[in-house]
């Protein structure tokens, strides 16, 4: 088991080590939120509970992190006895994956002994952070699609294995058709999909010869990439292979003015009678693109989206904290300018009118609304929800959304009502 404990930052533990000294030991609950959204947003999406959890089970302290953490002369012995006994025992509420949620309200709250619940800072942010971010963008690209298929062709520039791994799993629950991402097919059971590279094409010296290669080794999946030389004439080779009894499944363009070519090319296969054949488009795609591409009538069935959903390219980072809101039963809170907090373990109802959401009312938490408890010292209370069903959720989730919350464009905040009482 790989240990997560040293994915922390310096201050968490020096901290945890003051509290234990001075007796601040009670219990305490932080809360993870969003402060405001990001200009171009008007929801996020719920993602990354059941791997916080992992990375939970697996934070605890190894011999050679405390050999390492010793050597920092920083760290009294009887702290590190400590650490070497750590293990997460907290309890853990949280809204879950799939849902929608908007500013200010508890994505998620962990309460415990102070010391134990606040070394948990660096690692839930991080983790948390990221899933939603990519999870809330694969969500706009999802509503610009207008039911097209989605893939995610994004793992090659993704900040990392890691990102690239969770953002496959996020895309999908975000309402993707799968990846491109064989780990992530593995790990999380995603459909896979993909295509061949312009090297592919290169390699051979005609490029009617690589089609037929690849048509010859994978006669039931043949996607032909047609843009390396003339899309058209592409194409016009892909129609000739098709003519003689050759399976063609589609043809993806990754270059060029990609409505007139997905017109034309749709022109010549009908006109051929191969009404069938499917047309992917790819190249740097943001989910302004794919409506834009809609919108202007282009025959496009799959959309193959990557840089740009995965680094989340126009709002890279979200306005995300993890504060104190309770200790020993009293209320905690901020007041600095910009960065005020509420007190206390946060509930949120949700109001609806005529089956969408109106308003969210954020109050002192009592059960039967959004936010649920997962794990109780540390155990979780039930089986976690799988991927399909994680999907499904979203998608009724959006059913109810909105029509003003579902423009790419910034609309009015939706109405959070924070009630203090």
């Amino acid at each position: 088991m790989l240990s997560t404990a040293l994915f922390t930052d310096l201050y968490e533990l020096t901290m945890a080590q003051v509290y234990l000294e001075k007796g601040k030991v009670d219990r305490a609950v932080f809360s993870l939120f969003v402060r405001e959204l990001p200009k171009n947003r008007n929801f996020l999406v719920s993602c990354g509970l059941e791997l916080l959890l992992e990375v939970l089970e697996r934070f605890q302290f190894t011999d050679e992190q405390l050999f390492y953490l010793k050597s920092l002369g920083i760290f009294k012995d009887w702290f590190l006895d400590y650490l070497k006994e750590y293990r997460f025992r907290s309890d853990l509420y949280a809204i879950p994956e799939g849902k929608i949620f908007f500013q200010n309200e508890p994505l998620l709250q962990l309460e415990g002994s102070l010391p134990d619940v606040q070394v948990l800072e660096t690692i839930t942010m991080n983790l948390m952070h990221y899933n939603v971010l990519v999870a809330s963008k694969c969500a706009r690209c999802y509503m610009a699609s207008g039911g097209r298929a989605l893939v995610d062709f994004g793992l090659r520039r993704a900040h990392g294995l890691d990102a690239g791994l969770y953002s496959a799993r996020a895309c999908y629950i975000a309402g993707f058709a799968g990846t491109s991402n064989l780990q992530a097919g593995m790990t999380y059971g995603l459909p896979v999909f993909g295509t061949m590279a312009h090297s592919f094409v290169m390699v051979f010296e005609e490029e009617e010869e690589a089609f037929r290669a690849f048509s010859e080794v994978f006669p039931d999946r043949t996607i032909l990439l047609i843009d390396t030389y003339d899309t058209l004439k592409g194409a016009q080779k892909a129609i000739k292979l098709m003519k003689e009894c050759v399976k063609v499944v589609g043809v993806r363009i990754d270059s060029g003015d990609l409505g007139e070519l997905s017109r034309e090319v749709r022109e010549l296969f009908d006109r051929e009678g191969f009404t069938h054949v499917k047309i992917v488009v790819s190249g740097g795609l943001s989910e302004e693109d794919i409506q834009g591409l809609i919108s202007s009538g282009a025959p496009i069935d799959t959309f193959g989206v990557g840089t740009k959903v995965l680094t989340s390219s126009d709002a890279p980072y979200l306005d995300m904290a993890y504060k104190l809101v309770e200790y020993g039963g009293e209320p905690k809170f901020k007041l600095s300018p910009g960065k005020k907090t509420f007190p206390y373990k946060r509930q949120v109802f949700r109001f609806y009118d005529g089956g969408k959401m109106a308003w969210d009312e954020v109050v002192r938490y009592r059960e039967g609304g959004m936010v649920e408890l997962i794990c109780k010292d540390g155990r979780p209370l039930k089986t976690l929800p799988s991927i399909k069903e994680i999907r499904e959720l979203f998608m009724k989730e959006m059913e109810s959304l909105p029509t003003a919350l579902r423009s790419l464009s910034k609309v009015d905040d939706y109405n959070v009502i924070v009630k203090n009482d």
